[in-house]
């Protein structure tokens, strides 16, 4: 070929490209798709849990369990698996709530007592402990007005007649003193919880429980005296009491036609 060919093709090229980049042109782009991973397939486990709201108290049934799905990896060790025990809702058949249940709330042991047909009373005592009713009065006179429930902590207080001092003063001496601390209610009446936010006392007994050196005391102080309680708050409930204000110790509180006052007990 002639240089001189070669040279108008050179030019020829060379302007061809110019007029390609002069149009805004761009070489087309090519998509690369990277293939992704399928997504993790979350395991599950099958857990008994309660079917309805069950209050304390209540004797389970078939009708009241059920299995539900539950993800593996958040199904605690204290929940009843149906890989670990398929039974476990004959199991629980009978038994009786120690707290209450929400629905679909997964059925702990701890919270269920297998009483074996004993009274539910007795299914829930601790222990060592006792479960012993004293007598109040129906309208709350004696159990902080009526806002004393089950649960509840108390302070058991006695008044009772001082025969010496009433002997010496000729008239009617009566002292009260707590002899019980932090006790807890087990029921009031025939109800042990507060049922459709009722928050009066109903019935004519509060039963405490004790241990065995405390019921033996308390039978005596209901023998000797009246028995009131004095409700705790909840921050206290098991906090020991710390020394108490004190009069003069040789006062003692006289009723007079039911006005008390300060008199000598010398």
């Amino acid at each position: 070929m002639k240089p001189a060919r070669l040279i108008i093709a050179g030019v020829a090229g060379v302007a061809g490209l110019l007029a390609l980049l002069l149009s805004g042109r761009q070489p087309a782009t090519v998509d690369v798709t990277v293939p992704t991973a399928p997504p993790e397939e979350k395991a599950f486990t099958e857990v008994l849990v309660a079917k309805q709201d069950l209050p304390m108290g209540t004797a389970l049934s078939e009708e009241q369990l059920a299995w539900v799905k539950w993800p593996q990896d958040l199904a605690a060790s204290a929940m009843i698996q149906r890989s670990a025990r398929p039974r476990a809702m004959e199991e629980f058949k009978g038994a009786i709530t120690r707290a209450a249940f929400f629905s679909n709330e997964p059925i702990r042991e701890e919270k269920v007592i297998k009483g074996n047909g004993s009274g539910f009373l007795s299914a829930i005592l601790p222990s060592g402990k006792r479960a012993v009713a004293i007598s109040i009065d129906s309208r709350g006179a004696s159990s902080a007005g009526g806002f004393i429930l089950p649960n509840d902590f108390v302070d058991v207080i006695v008044t009772r007649r001082d025969l010496d001092a009433s002997t010496r003063a000729g008239t009617d001496i009566y002292q009260s003193v707590t002899v019980l601390g932090g006790i807890r209610v087990l029921a009031i009446g025939q109800n042990i919880q507060e049922k459709n936010g009722e928050r009066v006392v109903v019935g004519e007994t509060a039963t405490l429980e004790l241990d065995p050196a405390q019921a033996e005391q308390i039978q005596l102080h209901q023998r000797s005296g009246t028995l009131a309680l004095a409700l705790r708050s909840l921050a206290d409930a098991n906090k020991e009491d710390g020394p108490r204000a004190k009069g003069p110790s040789n006062s003692v509180t006289v009723v007079r036609f039911g006005i008390p006052q300060e008199v000598s007990n010398r």
